[in-house]
Protein backbone atom coordinates (compact mmCIF):
# COMPACT_ATOMS: atom_id res chain seq x y z
CA UNK A 1 0.00 0.00 0.00
CA UNK A 2 1.32 3.56 -0.81
CA UNK A 3 0.65 6.33 1.20
CA UNK A 4 0.12 9.86 -0.25
CA UNK A 5 -1.52 12.57 1.36
CA UNK A 6 -5.06 11.76 0.64
CA UNK A 7 -5.43 8.49 1.96
CA UNK A 8 -3.49 9.77 5.56
CA UNK A 9 -5.66 12.85 6.15
CA UNK A 10 -8.30 11.21 7.12
CA UNK A 11 -7.04 9.31 10.25
CA UNK A 12 -6.62 11.90 13.59
CA UNK A 13 -3.36 10.36 15.18
CA UNK A 14 -3.25 10.11 18.69
CA UNK A 15 -0.18 11.71 20.73
CA UNK A 16 1.12 12.76 17.79
CA UNK A 17 1.67 15.51 15.81
CA UNK A 18 -0.23 14.69 12.60
CA UNK A 19 0.96 17.66 10.22
CA UNK A 20 4.85 16.82 10.87
CA UNK A 21 4.13 13.49 10.55
CA UNK A 22 1.87 13.47 7.67
CA UNK A 23 4.89 15.28 5.99
CA UNK A 24 6.90 12.70 6.44
CA UNK A 25 5.33 9.77 7.44
CA UNK A 26 6.94 6.39 9.75
CA UNK A 27 4.87 3.23 8.08
CA UNK A 28 4.64 0.01 9.59
CA UNK A 29 3.75 -2.81 7.14
CA UNK A 30 4.54 -5.95 8.88
CA UNK A 31 6.74 -7.23 12.27
CA UNK A 32 7.88 -10.77 13.26
CA UNK A 33 10.05 -11.14 16.30
CA UNK A 34 12.33 -7.82 17.58
CA UNK A 35 11.48 -6.51 14.30
CA UNK A 36 9.14 -4.05 12.16
CA UNK A 37 9.23 -3.73 8.45
CA UNK A 38 7.96 -0.12 7.40
CA UNK A 39 6.42 0.36 3.43
CA UNK A 40 9.67 0.55 2.29
CA UNK A 41 10.87 -2.42 3.01
CA UNK A 42 13.47 -1.58 5.87
CA UNK A 43 13.89 -3.35 9.18
CA UNK A 44 13.49 -1.68 12.40
CA UNK A 45 14.19 -2.88 15.75
CA UNK A 46 11.70 -2.32 18.09
CA UNK A 47 13.36 -1.12 21.50
CA UNK A 48 10.22 -0.32 23.25
CA UNK A 49 7.64 -3.45 22.71
CA UNK A 50 5.54 -1.72 20.69
CA UNK A 51 4.00 0.62 23.35
CA UNK A 52 4.99 -1.22 26.15
CA UNK A 53 2.85 -4.10 25.26
CA UNK A 54 4.35 -6.33 22.90
CA UNK A 55 6.44 -8.33 25.45
CA UNK A 56 6.20 -11.78 23.66
CA UNK A 57 7.53 -10.54 20.61
CA UNK A 58 5.70 -9.75 17.27
CA UNK A 59 3.75 -12.61 15.16
CA UNK A 60 4.03 -15.10 17.64
CA UNK A 61 2.54 -18.09 16.10
CA UNK A 62 0.71 -19.50 19.03
CA UNK A 63 -1.11 -16.27 19.58
CA UNK A 64 -1.90 -15.87 15.87
CA UNK A 65 -3.53 -19.64 15.40
CA UNK A 66 -5.70 -18.97 19.06
CA UNK A 67 -6.90 -15.72 17.58
CA UNK A 68 -7.43 -17.32 14.27
CA UNK A 69 -9.42 -20.53 15.48
CA UNK A 70 -11.44 -17.96 17.70
CA UNK A 71 -12.11 -16.09 14.66
CA UNK A 72 -14.10 -19.29 12.79
CA UNK A 73 -15.82 -20.48 16.38
CA UNK A 74 -17.34 -17.23 17.60
CA UNK A 75 -16.40 -13.34 16.59
CA UNK A 76 -18.58 -11.96 19.66
CA UNK A 77 -20.53 -12.87 22.58
CA UNK A 78 -22.44 -10.51 25.11
CA UNK A 79 -20.82 -9.32 28.34
CA UNK A 80 -24.02 -8.43 29.49
CA UNK A 81 -26.19 -11.27 30.83
CA UNK A 82 -24.46 -13.76 28.99
CA UNK A 83 -21.01 -14.74 28.37
CA UNK A 84 -18.39 -17.72 26.75
CA UNK A 85 -15.97 -20.00 28.37
CA UNK A 86 -13.17 -18.25 26.97
CA UNK A 87 -13.80 -15.16 29.67
CA UNK A 88 -14.27 -17.28 32.59
CA UNK A 89 -11.32 -19.53 31.38
CA UNK A 90 -9.03 -16.70 30.74
CA UNK A 91 -10.26 -14.85 34.38
CA UNK A 92 -9.07 -17.63 36.68
CA UNK A 93 -5.63 -18.21 34.48
CA UNK A 94 -5.55 -14.33 35.71
CA UNK A 95 -6.85 -14.57 38.87
CA UNK A 96 -4.07 -17.75 39.65
CA UNK A 97 -0.85 -15.55 38.31
CA UNK A 98 -1.63 -12.67 40.69
CA UNK A 99 -0.91 -12.53 44.53
CA UNK A 100 -2.74 -13.32 47.59
CA UNK A 101 -6.70 -12.80 47.46
CA UNK A 102 -6.89 -10.82 43.78
CA UNK A 103 -9.47 -13.33 42.85
CA UNK A 104 -11.89 -11.93 40.58
CA UNK A 105 -11.05 -10.17 37.25
CA UNK A 106 -13.38 -7.27 35.48
CA UNK A 107 -12.33 -6.93 31.99
CA UNK A 108 -11.74 -3.60 30.00
CA UNK A 109 -10.34 -2.96 26.80
CA UNK A 110 -7.42 -0.61 27.55
CA UNK A 111 -5.93 0.80 30.35
CA UNK A 112 -7.76 4.08 30.29
CA UNK A 113 -11.05 1.96 30.57
CA UNK A 114 -9.15 -0.18 33.51
CA UNK A 115 -8.17 3.08 35.81
CA UNK A 116 -11.67 4.66 35.53
CA UNK A 117 -13.20 0.91 36.29
CA UNK A 118 -10.79 0.21 39.45
CA UNK A 119 -11.86 4.10 40.49
CA UNK A 120 -15.52 3.35 39.95
CA UNK A 121 -14.97 -0.14 42.28
CA UNK A 122 -13.12 1.83 44.49
CA UNK A 123 -16.77 4.20 45.42
CA UNK A 124 -18.92 1.42 44.83
CA UNK A 125 -17.10 -0.80 47.71
CA UNK A 126 -17.41 1.62 50.66
CA UNK A 127 -20.85 2.74 49.44
CA UNK A 128 -21.81 -1.16 49.31
CA UNK A 129 -20.22 -0.61 53.13
CA UNK A 130 -21.91 1.66 54.38
CA UNK A 131 -19.55 4.06 53.88
CA UNK A 132 -20.97 6.53 51.22
CA UNK A 133 -18.72 9.65 52.31
CA UNK A 134 -15.68 7.63 51.54
CA UNK A 135 -15.39 9.05 47.91
CA UNK A 136 -11.86 11.03 47.82
CA UNK A 137 -9.49 9.95 45.11
CA UNK A 138 -5.70 10.13 45.57
CA UNK A 139 -3.20 10.34 42.50
CA UNK A 140 0.21 11.51 42.26
CA UNK A 141 1.97 14.32 40.49
CA UNK A 142 3.72 12.64 37.21
CA UNK A 143 0.88 10.07 37.43
CA UNK A 144 -0.56 8.44 34.54
CA UNK A 145 -3.76 6.43 34.25
CA UNK A 146 -4.80 6.89 30.75
CA UNK A 147 -7.32 9.38 29.11
CA UNK A 148 -10.59 9.29 30.19
CA UNK A 149 -12.01 11.74 33.07
CA UNK A 150 -11.66 9.44 35.93
CA UNK A 151 -8.09 8.73 35.18
CA UNK A 152 -7.14 11.97 33.93
CA UNK A 153 -8.55 13.43 37.04
CA UNK A 154 -5.95 11.47 39.60
CA UNK A 155 -3.33 11.54 36.85
CA UNK A 156 -0.22 14.47 37.13
CA UNK A 157 0.99 15.28 33.46
CA UNK A 158 0.01 18.48 32.67
CA UNK A 159 0.17 18.21 29.31
CA UNK A 160 -2.55 15.43 29.73
CA UNK A 161 -4.60 17.47 31.49
CA UNK A 162 -4.66 20.92 30.89
CA UNK A 163 -6.94 21.45 27.78
CA UNK A 164 -9.65 19.00 29.18
CA UNK A 165 -10.49 20.19 32.89
CA UNK A 166 -12.72 20.46 34.83
CA UNK A 167 -12.05 17.24 36.52
CA UNK A 168 -13.45 15.11 38.71
CA UNK A 169 -13.93 17.11 42.54
CA UNK A 170 -12.91 15.55 45.48
CA UNK A 171 -9.51 14.61 44.12
CA UNK A 172 -5.93 15.21 45.19
CA UNK A 173 -2.45 14.35 44.70
CA UNK A 174 1.37 12.65 46.20
CA UNK A 175 4.28 14.34 45.18
CA UNK A 176 6.14 12.17 42.90
CA UNK A 177 9.35 10.37 43.66
CA UNK A 178 11.33 11.68 40.85
CA UNK A 179 14.90 13.25 42.74
CA UNK A 180 16.65 13.85 40.32
CA UNK A 181 19.64 15.45 42.27
CA UNK A 182 19.43 12.46 45.06
CA UNK A 183 18.93 9.81 42.80
CA UNK A 184 21.15 10.27 39.63
CA UNK A 185 22.03 7.00 37.85
CA UNK A 186 20.38 5.17 40.43
CA UNK A 187 20.50 1.29 39.24
CA UNK A 188 17.32 -0.15 40.30
CA UNK A 189 15.13 0.91 42.64
CA UNK A 190 16.87 4.39 44.26
CA UNK A 191 17.90 4.81 47.99
CA UNK A 192 16.33 8.14 48.33
CA UNK A 193 12.25 9.09 48.73
CA UNK A 194 10.75 6.73 50.92
CA UNK A 195 9.52 9.34 52.94
CA UNK A 196 7.85 10.74 50.17
CA UNK A 197 5.23 8.10 50.75
CA UNK A 198 4.41 10.15 54.27
CA UNK A 199 3.21 12.58 52.74
CA UNK A 200 -0.01 10.94 52.18
CA UNK A 201 -0.50 10.95 56.14
CA UNK A 202 -0.80 14.76 55.52
CA UNK A 203 -3.37 14.77 52.62
CA UNK A 204 -5.10 12.36 55.38
CA UNK A 205 -5.07 14.68 57.83
CA UNK A 206 -6.03 17.77 55.89
CA UNK A 207 -9.34 15.45 54.65
CA UNK A 208 -9.85 12.78 56.83
CA UNK A 209 -9.55 9.37 56.21
CA UNK A 210 -13.37 8.90 56.54
CA UNK A 211 -13.33 10.50 53.39
CA UNK A 212 -10.86 8.97 51.67
CA UNK A 213 -11.62 5.84 49.29
CA UNK A 214 -8.53 5.32 47.59
CA UNK A 215 -4.84 5.84 46.65
CA UNK A 216 -3.96 4.74 42.70
CA UNK A 217 -0.56 4.85 41.55
CA UNK A 218 2.13 3.26 39.18
CA UNK A 219 4.76 1.28 40.64
CA UNK A 220 6.93 2.53 38.35
CA UNK A 221 5.49 5.78 36.60
CA UNK A 222 6.12 4.90 32.79
CA UNK A 223 5.09 7.84 30.78
CA UNK A 224 6.32 10.07 33.01
CA UNK A 225 10.31 8.62 32.20
CA UNK A 226 10.42 5.94 33.91
CA UNK A 227 10.06 6.95 37.33
CA UNK A 228 11.31 4.02 39.67
CA UNK A 229 9.86 3.58 43.10
CA UNK A 230 12.33 4.53 45.97
CA UNK A 231 13.28 1.42 47.71
CA UNK A 232 10.48 1.13 51.54
CA UNK A 233 8.39 3.48 49.25
CA UNK A 234 5.19 0.99 47.87
CA UNK A 235 5.61 -1.06 51.05
CA UNK A 236 5.08 2.46 53.06
CA UNK A 237 2.03 3.36 51.06
CA UNK A 238 0.58 -0.12 51.63
CA UNK A 239 1.05 0.14 55.63
CA UNK A 240 -0.40 3.74 55.43
CA UNK A 241 -3.61 2.81 53.41
CA UNK A 242 -4.13 -0.45 55.05
CA UNK A 243 -4.00 1.28 58.57
CA UNK A 244 -6.25 4.07 57.84
CA UNK A 245 -8.81 1.88 56.17
CA UNK A 246 -8.19 3.30 52.22
CA UNK A 247 -7.99 1.21 49.33
CA UNK A 248 -4.37 0.64 47.08
CA UNK A 249 -4.50 0.24 43.65
CA UNK A 250 -1.31 -0.42 41.59
CA UNK A 251 -1.91 0.29 38.04
CA UNK A 252 0.44 -1.91 36.45
CA UNK A 253 -0.91 -1.13 32.84
CA UNK A 254 2.77 -1.37 32.03
CA UNK A 255 4.71 -2.99 34.93
CA UNK A 256 2.69 -6.23 34.74
CA UNK A 257 3.54 -9.23 32.52
CA UNK A 258 7.53 -9.20 32.76
CA UNK A 259 7.99 -5.91 32.27
CA UNK A 260 10.23 -6.03 35.72
CA UNK A 261 11.27 -9.23 35.80
CA UNK A 262 8.13 -10.72 37.12
CA UNK A 263 4.38 -11.14 36.46
CA UNK A 264 3.73 -7.88 38.26
CA UNK A 265 5.50 -5.67 41.11
CA UNK A 266 3.44 -6.15 43.74
CA UNK A 267 4.88 -9.75 43.15
CA UNK A 268 8.22 -8.54 42.66
CA UNK A 269 8.48 -6.51 45.80
CA UNK A 270 5.83 -9.16 48.28
CA UNK A 271 2.72 -6.00 48.38
CA UNK A 272 -0.45 -6.83 48.39
CA UNK A 273 -2.40 -4.09 46.47
CA UNK A 274 -6.48 -3.88 46.93
CA UNK A 275 -6.47 -4.19 42.88
CA UNK A 276 -4.13 -4.36 40.14
CA UNK A 277 -4.82 -2.59 36.72
CA UNK A 278 -3.57 -4.19 33.89
CA UNK A 279 -3.86 -3.98 29.93
CA UNK A 280 -0.66 -3.74 27.17
CA UNK A 281 1.02 -7.15 27.99
CA UNK A 282 -2.54 -9.01 28.64
CA UNK A 283 -2.99 -9.84 25.53
CA UNK A 284 0.91 -8.99 23.95
CA UNK A 285 -1.14 -6.18 22.07
CA UNK A 286 -2.50 -8.77 20.04
CA UNK A 287 -5.98 -7.69 20.78
CA UNK A 288 -7.11 -4.45 22.76
CA UNK A 289 -7.96 -5.54 26.09
CA UNK A 290 -7.52 -4.70 29.80
CA UNK A 291 -8.60 -5.88 33.07
CA UNK A 292 -8.88 -5.30 37.10
CA UNK A 293 -7.73 -7.84 39.48
CA UNK A 294 -10.27 -6.96 42.37
CA UNK A 295 -9.90 -8.49 46.05
CA UNK A 296 -12.62 -11.35 47.67
CA UNK A 297 -13.19 -8.50 49.88
CA UNK A 298 -14.46 -6.03 47.48
CA UNK A 299 -16.39 -7.74 45.14
CA UNK A 300 -18.02 -9.90 47.96
CA UNK A 301 -19.05 -6.49 49.45
CA UNK A 302 -20.49 -5.35 46.23
CA UNK A 303 -22.03 -8.65 44.97
CA UNK A 304 -23.72 -9.19 48.47
CA UNK A 305 -27.08 -8.36 47.73
CA UNK A 306 -31.13 -10.30 46.14
CA UNK A 307 -29.28 -12.70 44.25
CA UNK A 308 -31.67 -11.56 40.93
CA UNK A 309 -30.57 -8.14 41.02
CA UNK A 310 -27.66 -6.97 38.99
CA UNK A 311 -25.02 -5.81 41.47
CA UNK A 312 -22.79 -2.96 39.58
CA UNK A 313 -23.89 -1.26 36.95
CA UNK A 314 -20.65 -0.68 34.91
CA UNK A 315 -18.88 -2.73 31.96
CA UNK A 316 -18.43 -2.42 28.38
CA UNK A 317 -20.04 -3.78 25.21
CA UNK A 318 -16.52 -5.26 24.69
CA UNK A 319 -15.47 -7.00 28.18
CA UNK A 320 -14.17 -10.13 28.05
CA UNK A 321 -14.36 -10.10 23.96
CA UNK A 322 -13.74 -13.98 22.48
CA UNK A 323 -11.13 -12.71 20.20
CA UNK A 324 -9.14 -10.85 23.32
CA UNK A 325 -9.66 -13.61 25.81
CA UNK A 326 -8.23 -16.05 22.71
CA UNK A 327 -5.25 -13.58 22.75
CA UNK A 328 -4.72 -13.38 26.26
CA UNK A 329 -5.07 -17.44 27.00
CA UNK A 330 -2.49 -17.99 24.02
CA UNK A 331 -0.01 -15.10 25.77
CA UNK A 332 0.29 -16.43 29.05
CA UNK A 333 0.77 -19.50 28.10
CA UNK A 334 3.70 -18.13 25.84
CA UNK A 335 4.84 -16.48 28.91
CA UNK A 336 5.37 -19.57 30.61
CA UNK A 337 6.47 -21.87 28.17
CA UNK A 338 8.76 -19.66 26.89
CA UNK A 339 10.04 -18.72 30.32
CA UNK A 340 9.39 -14.71 29.64
CA UNK A 341 9.23 -13.34 33.21
CA UNK A 342 12.53 -15.34 34.66
CA UNK A 343 14.07 -14.38 31.01
CA UNK A 344 13.51 -10.95 31.64
CA UNK A 345 14.53 -11.42 35.85
CA UNK A 346 17.99 -12.75 33.92
CA UNK A 347 18.66 -10.14 31.04
CA UNK A 348 17.95 -7.28 33.21
CA UNK A 349 21.75 -6.60 34.54
CA UNK A 350 22.93 -7.11 31.19
CA UNK A 351 20.17 -4.11 30.32
CA UNK A 352 21.27 -2.37 33.11
CA UNK A 353 25.04 -1.90 32.25
CA UNK A 354 24.46 -1.05 28.62
CA UNK A 355 22.29 1.54 29.10
CA UNK A 356 24.78 3.17 31.66
CA UNK A 357 27.36 2.90 29.41
CA UNK A 358 25.88 6.00 28.08
CA UNK A 359 26.51 8.13 31.16
CA UNK A 360 29.83 8.88 29.09
CA UNK A 361 27.89 11.94 26.85
CA UNK A 362 27.94 15.19 27.83
CA UNK A 363 24.32 15.35 26.84
CA UNK A 364 23.05 12.76 29.48
CA UNK A 365 21.32 14.22 32.84
CA UNK A 366 20.61 11.19 34.47
CA UNK A 367 20.08 7.19 33.35
CA UNK A 368 17.28 4.99 35.43
CA UNK A 369 16.64 1.45 35.19
CA UNK A 370 13.72 -1.20 36.85
CA UNK A 371 13.96 -4.90 35.26
CA UNK A 372 13.39 -4.01 31.20
CA UNK A 373 12.76 -0.76 30.73
CA UNK A 374 14.99 2.09 31.23
CA UNK A 375 15.15 5.96 30.48
CA UNK A 376 17.90 8.28 29.51
CA UNK A 377 17.04 11.71 30.46
CA UNK A 378 18.71 14.42 28.29
CA UNK A 379 19.55 17.87 29.00
CA UNK A 380 17.00 20.12 27.05
CA UNK A 381 18.03 22.26 24.18
CA UNK A 382 17.70 26.49 25.82
CA UNK A 383 14.50 27.03 24.85
CA UNK A 384 13.38 23.99 23.05
CA UNK A 385 12.28 21.42 25.73
CA UNK A 386 11.26 18.26 23.93
CA UNK A 387 13.36 18.95 20.49
CA UNK A 388 16.31 16.93 21.52
CA UNK A 389 14.87 13.52 22.53
CA UNK A 390 12.54 13.73 19.36
CA UNK A 391 15.32 14.67 17.35
CA UNK A 392 16.98 11.61 18.79
CA UNK A 393 13.69 9.11 17.88
CA UNK A 394 14.04 10.23 13.89
CA UNK A 395 17.95 9.88 13.58
CA UNK A 396 17.09 6.18 15.49
CA UNK A 397 14.01 5.86 12.98
CA UNK A 398 16.41 6.39 10.21
CA UNK A 399 18.81 3.84 11.67
CA UNK A 400 16.59 1.18 11.86
CA UNK A 401 16.16 1.50 15.83
CA UNK A 402 12.29 2.79 17.27
CA UNK A 403 12.49 4.16 20.51
CA UNK A 404 9.99 6.10 22.65
CA UNK A 405 10.28 9.61 23.99
CA UNK A 406 8.62 12.29 26.36
CA UNK A 407 9.68 15.28 26.85
CA UNK A 408 13.57 14.73 26.88
CA UNK A 409 13.91 11.80 27.64
CA UNK A 410 14.37 8.60 25.94
CA UNK A 411 12.41 5.30 27.44
CA UNK A 412 13.16 1.85 25.99
CA UNK A 413 11.22 -1.63 27.23
CA UNK A 414 12.25 -4.26 24.48
CA UNK A 415 10.05 -7.34 23.93
CA UNK A 416 11.50 -9.67 26.41
CA UNK A 417 12.45 -11.79 23.68
CA UNK A 418 15.40 -9.77 22.87
CA UNK A 419 19.04 -11.30 22.57
CA UNK A 420 21.93 -9.56 24.36
CA UNK A 421 23.37 -8.97 20.77
CA UNK A 422 20.37 -6.77 20.10
CA UNK A 423 20.89 -4.71 23.33
CA UNK A 424 24.15 -3.98 21.88
CA UNK A 425 22.91 -2.84 19.05
CA UNK A 426 20.32 -0.62 20.54
CA UNK A 427 22.60 0.67 22.99
CA UNK A 428 25.41 1.44 19.82
CA UNK A 429 23.07 2.80 17.77
CA UNK A 430 22.04 5.33 20.97
CA UNK A 431 25.70 6.07 21.27
CA UNK A 432 26.03 6.98 17.68
CA UNK A 433 22.84 9.32 17.65
CA UNK A 434 23.70 11.13 21.50
CA UNK A 435 27.59 11.90 19.93
CA UNK A 436 25.99 13.42 16.73
CA UNK A 437 23.41 15.23 19.56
Amino acid sequence: MTANMQNLESYWMPFTANRAFKKNPRLFASASGMYYQTTEGKKVLDGCAGLWCVNAGHGNKKINDAIKFQVDQMTYSPAFQGGHLGAFEFAERLTDLFPGDLNHAFFTNSGSESADTSLKLARAYFKARGNPEKIKLIGRDKGYHGVNFGGLSVGGIPAARKVFGPFLPEVDHLPHTHNVEGNLFSKGQPEHGVELADRLLEIIELHGADTIAAVIVEPMAGSAGVVVPPKGYLERLRKITKDNDILLIFDEVITAFGRIGDVSTATLLNIQPDMINTAKGLTNGAVPMGAVLVSDEIQRTIVDGPPDVIELFHGYTYSGHPLACAAGIATLDVYKEENLFERAAALSPYFEKAVHSLKRHNIVRDIRNFGMVAAIDLIPREGAPSVRAFDAYLKAFEQGLLIRTTGDIIALSPPLIIEEKQIDTIINTLDDILTTL
